[in-house]
């Protein structure tokens, strides 16, 4: 063989190892040629490379979205349970899945899907059981309201105040809620239906319950802490608290690790003994909501006029910075503080599933003032102020062909048929729109 005929064998043999390394990579075992052949890509799928502007998919096939506008790849229209689709974004258009009738995928732990509540008011607060079938929320300037279908219907309750911040215990029947100055403590022991005036005129700004309801915390601003352990039937100033404009307080679900808030600005603050000593942490920020997990380890603050989302792992002793600068608002944690949501005043939600390492931004731009989720962290209620209640309650696409989840280019996602016309995600990659 010559030597310029070596040289050329060389080159294609390089050029085969790259692309078949190439399509290794993208867990494409075998491909088909642009004219949309399929080859066999692993066991039970196939991979089909699309350089149209549309498909209709079949059970336990993938598809290269390879083309400069979207690709949209329609759903088996009679899939078998454990039928597996499978989408990577190659070109530069990106990729759609669209579904039939009567079809939806459940998205939990992607985009979270919010969906609106009762009317446009001006939401201030809101807490959540810790199964989140009972809500409450409070409007500044007007009445509590609760919900005992997580969140479908609301009911008016009590009168018109100046609420600031309300709180749940775990089962939801016992709530406390405050307002602003010169205002009281309201507590209720039957689900807030019925709500009693507790404690003296002060401007409450926040206020957090142990699990079970007995052990609660309020602070007022300009003021200092103070404590109950009977349900807010009394209250104790705790004289050992700093006088400042407190903002946020959280509690561990035993009610005995507190962490509270200053916005003027001010510092984080945390107690070991249910109030009695405080300890300052951190630095003069703007703080404007803090949350805990149920063990008062994992903490998360967040602090407006431009500035980050701070998390500790070691009940406040350290913080480290998260995300970026952003007028955050609100924020709340799962009991095991792995699931954490922030609100952005004139912005967006944002999730974590690390504990706060990494944020996806949620949902539109609103005027997030108060965020609470379950306690495993898959249900989550927010209040926009001038807005109205949004919950995210089974996350999943609308059904229909109303439906859809869209990715970009390199982005990917494997769906597998789990019967009654719905899909469940068994991996994804990179950002998704969900419709």
């Amino acid at each position: 063989m010559s030597t310029a005929r070596k040289m050329r064998f060389g080159i294609i043999a390089v050029t085969a190892l790259v692309l078949i390394i190439s399509l290794t990579f993208l867990g494409c075992g075998g491909s088909s040629g642009s004219n949309g052949a399929a080859g066999p890509a692993g066991p039970g799928v196939t991979w089909v490379d699309v350089t149209g502007t549309s498909v209709q998919a079949v059970a336990n096939t993938g598809y290269m979205a390879h083309s400069t506008s979207q690709v949209t790849i329609t759903l088996p229209t009679a899939p078998v349970v454990g039928d597996v689709v499978q989408v990577s974004g190659i070109g530069a258009g990106g990729w759609k899945i669209a579904q039939n009738a009567g079809q939806s995928v459940i998205t939990k732990d992607i985009t979270p899907f919010m969906t609106a509540r009762d009317s446009v008011r001006q939401w201030y607060a809101a807490a959540s059981s810790s199964d989140g079938t009972k809500l409450v929320a409070a409007v500044y300037g007007g009445r509590i309201y609760t919900s005992t279908d997580s969140g479908v219907t609301w009911i008016p309750r009590d009168s018109d105040r100046n609420w600031t911040s309300v709180a749940s215990s775990s089962t939801g029947s016992i709530l406390v809620a405050v307002e602003d100055g010169p205002g009281k403590i309201y507590t209720s022991t039957d689900s807030g239906v019925t709500w009693v005036p507790r404690d003296s005129d002060r401007s409450w700004t926040s206020v957090t319950s142990s699990s079970n309801g007995t052990k609660l915390v309020a602070a007022a601003s300009g003021g200092q802490i103070y404590t109950s352990i009977d349900s807010g039937q009394t209250w104790t100033l705790q004289a050992n608290s700093i006088v400042a404009s407190w903002s946020s307080v959280a509690s561990s679900s035993d009610g005995t690790k507190l962490v509270a808030v200053a916005n003027d600005p001010g510092q984080i603050y945390t107690s070991t003994d249910s109030g009695a000593t405080w300890t300052p942490r951190d630095s003069n920020r703007t703080w404007m909501s803090v949350a805990s997990s149920s063990d008062g380890t994992k903490l998360v603050a967040v602090a407006n006029g431009n500035s980050q989302i701070y998390t500790s792992s070691d009940s406040g002793v350290t913080w480290t910075p998260r995300d970026s600068d952003r007028n955050w608002r609100s924020v709340a944690s799962s009991a095991d503080g792995t699931k954490l949501v922030a609100g952005e005043n004139g912005g967006r939600i944002y999730t974590s599933t690390d504990s706060g390492v990494t944020w996806t931004a949620r949902d539109s731009t609103r005027y997030w003032y108060s965020i609470a989720s379950t306690s495993d962290g898959t249900k989550i209620v927010a209040v926009d102020f001038d807005g109205k209640i949004y919950t995210l309650t089974n996350p999943s696409t609308s059904t229909g062909t109303a439906g859809s989840i869209s990715g970009g280019q390199y982005g990917a996602i494997e769906l597998q048929y789990a019967g009654n016309n719905t899909f469940i995600i068994l991996s994804h990659e990179g950002d998704l729109i969900v419709q």
